[in-house]
């Protein structure tokens, strides 16, 4: 997989899904920007929520346990000063409707640890690479 993003002055980038769909990002007016985007640690956020979401909802349709709603709330530990890294995150996952509890717990347990990238990426020690060019 590869993606890009796209320096729109101050601190807004923007990006084009390979589905057609622009998203930017911005700072925080504490932190320089407009308030012109979501904030990077959002997406990351949400990417970990859709991600299992997902994977938990696939779950469950193959068992035949659809939910009547479902929700997904994530919240997170950090320092207050940088370097501020999440040194925890917790998932709570919240179902209504006839859906059994072994079903929904081997749901999540499958997307966290098998089937989200995020998750797994997130779980993990990642190593991250970098390398630059100036044209």
């Amino acid at each position: 997989m590869e993606t890009s993003m796209k320096w729109e002055g101050g601190q807004k980038f923007s990006a084009m899904s390979e589905h057609g769909m622009a998203i930017s990002t911005d700072a925080g007016k504490k932190g320089g920007g407009n308030e012109d985007g979501y904030k990077p640690t959002e997406l990351l956020l949400w990417g970990l929520a859709g991600c299992t979401g997902i994977y938990v909802i696939r779950s469950l349709e193959k068992k035949r346990q659809l939910p009547e709603s479902f929700e997904i709330f994530v919240e997170t530990e950090q320092n207050d000063e940088y370097p501020k890294p999440f040194h925890a995150i917790h998932v709570r996952y919240v179902v209504t409707g006839d859906v059994s509890e072994k079903a929904l717990a081997q749901a999540i347990e499958l997307s966290e640890s098998k089937y989200c990238v995020v998750s797994q990426t997130v779980q993990r020690d990642t190593k991250i690479t970098t390398s630059y060019e100036i044209r």
